[in-house]
């Protein structure tokens, strides 16, 4: 319902006089925020920038008002020196304006430039800094502006005095109600979490997946609410050398420095985190509402985006929808729909016509075009989800159910999935065999036959991570203590179901089970006792890989120390825990301690993770040398150590023979020369493919390592 009253008052009032503080005016937080914002100025230049504000001389104002422009009172127009009236023309300015000098200078970025200085543009008690430039702004109001910004052609950028700015917080006389959750892996929201612009995948899991333990979860928007919520009346801000031209809305927004935002359409109740590292870019079309947009992200082309977290480094663009949503560090996302989803980072998802609903999916994965993963529920209601360890690889037009949970590294065959499926067994192809009726599991699949496809996954990942600062820690190798335990589980499942198969003095082709699929048809797990072999290298080759590592760190150690360090227990669950991998034993711990408050920041809480990090590669050795005495029936001397080295150095030329022939197989395939005048021009073209060269420098890396390990023995 429209108001009115009187045109004095405009600007004015931005907190009502009954809820500000004891003491406190209407501009307390807006001056608290003004000596953080200008800080790095005021250190540079040694002065307080906000205790340079004077008020204008007669002159001043009458040279302003020649050029056009109007206050309602110009003694709460506010200036610093050197101040040059011409440079603000045909504008207008209600409540109290502070601004910045500005220099007889144009600003530029890219090939757009605009003069600094205020023209043709309306200001509602707003700080604007040193040489910014604002032009054709039909409404800025309550935000604090940073030096050297471009604002150009904004129809309305306005804060509220209840804005949260993303953040899933409420503030002091608000309502339960209007607090903004994030319903991920569920539709039915029983795993909701409140945003905050330093969340990453740890927390949202942290979050999400121990629902159980309530009162750690209680805590949880506790903290959240402590840190993000209070009092309102918050101002919007711009940071430093901040571009934002030709957008339509821009309303509860926070906006750091070196941002770059063009034509949106609607940006509202947002953090967008950017710096002069890691800098944030907002295209065309673009429409978001309630969330977090990562350090370094670039968001574009009429992307959507409802209740989210964009994590660092991410790419989301071409029409993407993102709505209830968490998505990991260092994801590329476009032309798709994503709902109700926690994503760990490294995720891929290309295609126009892909569809990902009610899902944990844990990283380093990639939704193929027409792929509806969770399409249908087999439930009364809208409550099912789907887990996908990290990996996860649903190829053309894959249609899975709700309930289902998949191992690590599953490549999945196209089709039409009937029933729930519960795959157990890692680095598994699957297959819907429609012809017989049967739901085929190929297990140990891509160390068997598409050994390129894991390395490369293992190099691009580490490759494409550009993050400048790492909070959100990621294990990007296939082989960790998460997978490796995935696979120790599935060598007794094959033992078991082998020793129950009869044998017949003949080669066992295939094995069968009804575990893995909730439909009555047959599941036949081919090649088990290829895969049976394949499982135990591959324990072999983490094991050997990982213990030599962790030698050529330690060379004061020998084999006796090592043996006492390393050989300590090393039981209990790993769990991937946003793409750090982490003992289950140690979350519990500080599950338990949030619960008990011991923490009050979502940042002391970071600093555990960054503890556990630092003690990862100790625990991972040590659950190295756990397989390989499992492998080796108990403990182990030095000579057998330095043979386990040995055999991994031709599992490292075996890798790359593995890799090498694969591609040789592409560049000999007749069919692929035929669109090739010649194999010069096959060459010229297909040279871009440089893993070649990746794959032979990783393998002499390796190969110098275990030789390296082997000599200190």
């Amino acid at each position: 319902m429209q108001e009115k009253f009187k045109l004095q008052e405009y600007g004015y009032g931005f907190i009502p006089a009954s809820l500000l503080p004891p003491g406190k005016d209407e501009y307390w937080q807006r001056n608290e925020k003004m000596y953080d914002w200008f800080s790095i100025k005021s250190k540079r230049s040694g002065k307080n920038q906000a205790s340079q504000w004077r008020s204008l001389v007669p002159d001043e104002i009458d040279q302003l008002e020649k050029n056009g422009n109007y206050c309602t009172n110009w003694e709460n127009f506010l200036v610093c020196d050197p101040f040059d009236p011409s440079q603000i023309r045909h504008s207008n300015f209600y409540g109290l304006v502070r601004v910045g000098s500005f220099e007889k200078s144009v600003l530029k970025f890219h090939d757009f430039c605009v003069p600094c200085g205020i023209r043709n543009s309306s200001i509602i008690s707003c700080d604007i800094g040193n040489n910014s430039a604002i032009q054709d702004c039909t409404y800025i109001s309550h935000y604090i502006i940073g030096d050297n910004c471009i604002l150009s052609r904004i129809d309305e950028m306005q804060t509220t005095n209840h804005s949260k700015f993303g953040n899933g917080a409420v503030i002091e006389g608000e309502d339960e109600d209007v607090r903004v959750w994030i319903d991920v892996m569920n539709e039915a929201g029983g795993r909701s979490v409140l945003p905050f612009e330093s969340m990453i995948a740890s927390d949202a899991f942290l979050w999400a997946a121990y629902r159980d333990d309530t009162k750690m979860t209680g805590m949880l928007k506790k903290i959240t609410q402590d840190c993000y919520g209070g009092p309102g009346g918050k101002y919007g801000l711009v940071g430093h050398n901040t571009v934002i031209k030709s957008c339509s809305i821009i309303k509860d927004v926070k906006i750091g420095s070196h941002c770059y935002i063009k034509g949106a359409n609607k940006l509202k109740n947002l953090t967008i985190l950017s710096s002069v590292d890691e800098p944030t870019q907002i295209g065309e079309g673009v429409e978001m509402v309630n969330g977090i947009v990562g350090y370094g992200s670039r968001v574009f082309y009429g992307s959507k985006a409802v209740r989210f977290v964009i994590g660092r480094n991410c790419e989301f663009k071409y029409g993407a929808r993102l709505i209830n949503s968490v998505l990991g560090d260092n994801s590329t996302v476009s032309c798709c729909e994503i709902l109700y989803n926690l994503i760990f980072p490294f995720h891929e998802q290309h295609h126009n016509n892909s569809f990902l609903v009610a899902s944990l999916v844990q990283g380093m994965s990639n939704i193929a075009a027409a792929a509806t993963i969770g399409s249908n529920h087999n439930s009364r209601t809208n409550n099912g989800e789907i887990r996908a360890g990290r990996g996860f690889w649903p190829g053309l037009a894959v249609t899975l159910k709700h309930s289902s949970c998949f191992a690590s590294y599953v490549l999945i065959v196209k089709g039409d999935y009937p029933g729930e499926l519960n795959i157990t067994l890692p680095f598994s192809l699957i297959n819907n065999n429609v012809t017989e009726n049967t739901l085929d599991i190929m297990p140990a699949y891509f160390w068997m036959y598409n050994l390129y496809a894991l390395e490369r996954n293992s190099w691009k990942t580490s490759f494409r991570d550009r993050r400048k600062i790492k909070i959100q820690h990621i294990e990007t190798e296939y082989l960790a203590p998460d997978t490796v335990d995935e696979i120790i589980k599935a060598v007794s499942f094959l033992e078991k179901a082998l020793s129950e198969t009869e044998k017949n003095g003949e080669k066992i082709k295939f094995i069968t089970c009804q575990s893995m699929e909730n439909c009555k048809r047959k599941q036949i797990i081919v090649k088990p006792v290829e895969a049976l072999a394949a499982y135990r290298q591959m324990l072999r080759w983490y094991s050997a890989i990982t213990i030599a590592a962790f030698i050529n760190e330690k060379p004061e150690l020998d084999f006796p120390a090592l043996q006492k360090l390393l050989g300590r227990d090393s039981s209990g669950e790993w769990v991937n825990f946003g793409g750090q991998i982490v003992k289950a034993n140690k979350i519990d711990k500080l599950r338990r301690d949030i619960g008990d408050g011991k923490y009050s920041s979502w940042e002391q809480i970071h600093g555990v993770y960054n503890k556990w990090q630092e003690q990862y590669p100790l625990e991972k050795a040590r659950h190295a040398w756990a397989v390989l005495s499992m492998l080796l029936g108990g403990k182990f001397d030095a000579v057998a150590l330095k043979q386990e080295f040995n055999e991994a150095v031709k599992i490292c030329r075996q890798i790359f023979s593995k890799i090498y022939e694969a591609i040789n197989k592409d560049r000999s395939n007749p069919f692929k020369k035929a669109t090739f005048r010649n194999d010069s021009e096959m060459e010229q073209v297909l040279r871009k493919d440089h893993f070649t060269g990746i794959a032979i420098k990783q393998r002499q890396k390796r190969e110098v390592l275990l030789k390296k390990a082997i000599s200190r023995l």
